[in-house]
């Protein structure tokens, strides 16, 4: 469904996004050929080991309007490292306004707004009691088949769950298609969206009455040690790269709390940082390359300073030297129930 997934990444690159912002589509600077940094005459130091998140072995889509394949193999990558910063702090709230709700037949009906490849379900149904009816939106359906193959079949209390897939946009998600919803989540979305796009989705969650869990938006800082003079300037890049095209990017948290808030829904945020050291270099190594290579997208004029310090970073990431925090915030919006007390 519409865009999905950045957790720090440029925000084309997102962790489950449709068309030109799919979720775990690469940004262009980190795509296989289009990479400009080098550490030899004519190789591409970020093209030589940068996975291939756009699968070019399947044909071009056939229409415009159909989004771009990419592998599933970048999702995968980082799935652990998204599981492990959500925020656990968000889950007891959000399980007293559920055991709040009406009861279905069906059991929880949740919307998976830009699932990509399903890692938010795989997370969060066993976190929850209850049956559970999972509804996939992906603008992506390749993406939607490896979510719907993947999804977890049983809640913490060995109930089922059980899914549906929806092909859209992002645009498209009105009010009515949230019918019956009990809760509305996403995954790293929300920096990839406008200020537009995020009130849409707010007036969808208010006017169905269901909460929303908008987990690792990126915050728009990062701590690298050790520390490296360079390290603020490609940070601050990267940011202005992330709010292109009228992209929310780092400030997403603040824009999506006040677009609830606006609603009269009750908003929690919580930090939700990646903490990549010594046993998450393969990760840390891809998203160097994405972060430096958007950067230099950016600011053409980073290009030279930005090889070198990418060379020395992923040196002290293959040698275990190098640890790296990825803040992000996950927000839990409790919209007032239709028809009852918040």
């Amino acid at each position: 469904m519409g865009p999905t997934a950045s957790t720090g990444w440029p925000a084309a690159w997102a962790a489950d996004r449709p068309g030109a912002r799919e979720e775990g589509a690469a940004p262009p600077a980190a795509r296989p050929g289009t990479e400009h940094l080098t550490d030899a005459p004519g190789r591409p130091a970020a093209e030589r080991a940068t996975l291939r998140l756009r699968d070019t072995a399947r044909p071009a889509p056939a229409h415009p309007d159909d989004p771009p394949r990419y592998a599933p193999e970048w999702l995968r990558l980082r799935e652990p490292a998204d599981a492990a910063a959500r925020a656990h702090d968000l889950l007891d709230p959000l399980r007293i306004r559920l055991a709040n709700l009406p009861s279905r037949a069906d059991g929880l009906v949740v919307h998976d707004v830009g699932c990509g490849t399903g890692s938010m379900g795989r997370w969060l149904a066993p976190l929850l009691d209850g049956a559970q009816h999972w509804v996939l939106h992906d603008r992506d359906p390749y993406l939607l088949h490896f979510a719907a193959v993947a999804a977890p079949r049983s809640a913490a209390d060995g109930s089922r769950v059980t899914v549906e897939t929806r092909r859209g946009d992002l645009a498209r998600l009105t009010p009515d298609a949230l019918a019956g919803a009990g809760l509305v989540t996403a995954s790293a979305l929300l920096d990839v969206l406008t200020a537009e796009e995020v009130g849409a989705l707010a007036a969808a969650c208010a006017t169905a009455g269901c909460p929303a869990l908008l987990t690792l938006s990126v915050a728009g800082r990062v701590e690298l040690t050790p520390a490296h003079p360079l390290d603020a300037e490609i940070t601050e890049a990267f940011n202005e790269h992330q709010r292109r095209t009228g992209m929310l990017g780092p400030d997403a948290v603040t824009t999506t709390a006040e677009a609830f808030a606006a609603h009269g829904a009750t908003v929690r945020a919580h930090p939700s940082p990646w903490r990549l050291g010594p046993g998450g270099a393969a990760l840390a190594d891809q998203w160097l390359r994405g972060w430096v290579g958007a950067a230099v997208e950016q600011r053409p004029e980073l290009r030279e300073p930005a090889g070198r310090y990418l060379e020395e970073r992923l040196a002290a990431c293959a040698a275990g030297e190098l640890s790296v925090v990825v803040h992000h915030t996950d927000l839990l919006a409790l919209c007032r129930p239709t028809g009852g007390t918040s």
